[in-house]
């Protein structure tokens, strides 16, 4: 997506010397070129495949052993299905972020008539295109292996609603990362490694009781198993607040720190 989105937003900039569009017009044009972008170059195909992908690799070699312990494990593991399937959107982000610092179109943007933020905002609102359309394509999946919403329509809605704002606050701070580093290549390396260890070391593919004893109080209280213990309830009877503020502590701490970083990253001069 990175080299014909940054040729598309070029053709745009030409205009918007002499047209002049309002903030709000440059966001829609912006966006929808990305997304476009993204239409026809197949990423949006890619956002289908990548969570049939994760559904397979993750449900077939442990659902036997899960189901020997009594556990559904369609239930169990779809959470984290969801969230790794969230972090493909935040590497776009950061490799999107990145191209367009390394190609100097940041800089070029900073000298034209466009609102500050509406580079940074075009890049999250299409990569939250692509969640919406990895979560659709996720739960479809996952119903197909046996995964359903339980606890009614309403927890279905905070599900999705909870897992969108899981990957945009983590495309923020992809996006900001992308922006600073430069180096689309170098970052993708960069953003794997945390992805794969927070992953693994959660509770989203097995019990906390499945870890050794001394690594239980992380991966038990690290954010990873904290969202999925929130989406496994909301599927499931329908979670508690007791269960529920955790995870949204992390979620409101991680835009905290990631929003300001992120508008930082996008209007500083290079």
């Amino acid at each position: 997506m990175s080299a014909p989105a940054v040729e598309a937003r070029r053709d745009l900039f030409a205009d918007v010397g002499h047209a002049k569009p309002s903030s709000f017009a440059q966001w829609r044009a912006l966006t929808g070129r990305i997304v476009w972008v993204m239409a026809t170059k197949g990423e949006l195909i890619v956002a289908v495949i990548t969570p049939l992908v994760f559904t397979l690799g993750f449900y077939l070699p442990l659902k036997y052993v899960m189901q020997f312990r009594g556990i559904d494990y369609a239930q169990f593991v779809m959470p984290i299905i969801v969230l790794q399937t969230m972090s493909f959107t935040m590497m776009s982000n950061a490799q999107l972020a990145a191209f367009e610092a390394m190609t100097g179109l940041n800089t070029r943007m900073q000298t034209m008539p466009i609102g500050k933020l509406v580079p940074l905002l075009s890049r999250v609102s299409a990569g939250l295109v692509r969640s919406v359309v990895s979560l659709i394509a996720a739960i479809g999946w996952g119903h197909m292996i046996g995964f359903r919403f339980d606890a009614g329509w309403g927890q279905a809605a905070l599900f999705c609603g909870f897992s969108l704002a899981v990957g945009t606050v983590l495309a923020l701070g992809a996006d900001a990362l992308g922006s600073l580093t430069k180096s689309p290549e170098s970052l993708s390396q960069a953003l794997t490694l945390p992805t794969l260890i927070f992953g693994m070391l959660s509770c989203g593919f097995v019990p906390e009781s499945g870890f050794p004893a001394w690594i239980r109080p992380f991966v038990r209280n690290q954010p990873i198993s904290q969202f999925s213990f929130a989406l496994r309830d909301m599927a499931a009877g329908g979670v508690t607040w007791e269960v529920f503020w955790v995870p949204l502590v992390w979620l409101v701490g991680l835009a905290v720190v990631f929003a300001p970083l992120a508008v930082w990253a996008g209007v500083r001069r290079s």
